[in-house]
């Protein structure tokens, strides 16, 4: 039988720490990974007023993320539709044992211009 439920592969632009500067501050370097099976669902109107009342920042998207993904996704930027995402707020993570589905993780994101 088929999954009812399939999520689309999304870009992750991510950091990774690739050494120091002479002050010991970290030097990023951009990767960019796929990451499949990613549920991508719209807010509600009233899920948008909400989360513009509590962070100053208009948020599009949720994104559901597979269970097993170990990506940092906060401060990261996402790819998806054909437009750019930067995901707010952090990460809402679920105990993966307790969830039925194949999703264990939520981070929003808004439009980046």
């Amino acid at each position: 039988m088929a999954d009812a439920i399939k999520g689309i592969t999304v870009t992750l632009h991510g950091r990774t720490k690739v050494g120091e500067d002479a002050f010991n501050r970290p030097i990023y370097g951009e990767t960019n990974v796929n990451v499949d099976n990613v549920l991508v669902a719209p807010l509600s109107s009233q899920e948008r007023v909400e989360t513009l009342d509590l962070t100053g920042k208009r948020v599009d998207y949720n994104l559901a993320i597979p269970k097993g993904d170990n990506n940092d996704w906060e401060g990261c930027t996402v790819e998806f539709f054909g437009k750019t995402w930067e995901v707010v707020n952090f990460v809402t993570e679920g105990i993966e044992e307790n969830i039925p589905l194949k999703w264990n993780k939520k981070v929003q994101v808004t439009r980046c211009e």
